[in-house]
């Protein structure tokens, strides 16, 4: 009879892995589970923080809009006073008394307007950058 080629086969020595290469596959295993569990966590940290700046970002350009819409109404209702008053005018340097006044009121409150928008635009910024530093403290933490 011909002897049996079945590696399967009860008359297969079994094959014994050293004990230094188990080691060392287990600790390939285990760094591996942490090093995926460390990625996970920072994929969801990662996701939380571009939703927050999203939502921050979406907030503060809807406030700079009702700014800018503000700004615009006040504007406009300015001008607006400012021909009325001009229909009332009894002579011309009167008409210039008016329009010097109202130039000079428009300057002081475009640049008042100005900074508004300007403290408004910093203060969005920081807002929205603020969830992008708090991210990427918790992602860059040493390890415990």
């Amino acid at each position: 009879m011909a002897e049996s080629t079945d590696p399967f086969s009860s008359s297969v020595i079994p094959f014994q892995v050293p004990e230094q290469v188990r080691a060392f596959a287990e600790k390939g295993v285990s760094q591996a589970r942490e090093g995926y569990a460390k990625l996970k966590d920072a994929a969801e940290t990662h996701n939380s923080t571009v939703e927050a700046v999203f939502g921050t970002a979406t907030k503060g350009a809807a406030e700079y809009s009702a700014k800018l819409l503000d700004i615009a109404k006040t504007n406009t209702n300015a001008g607006f006073d400012f021909a009325q008053s001009l229909i009332g005018v009894k002579s011309p340097s009167q008409a210039m008394e008016l329009w010097t006044a109202f130039a000079r009121s428009q300057v002081e409150t475009f640049t008042g307007q100005t900074k508004q928008l300007a403290e408004l635009g910093q203060k969005i910024a920081s807002e929205t950058a603020e969830p992008i530093k708090t991210g990427a403290s918790k992602l860059f933490q040493p390890a415990a």
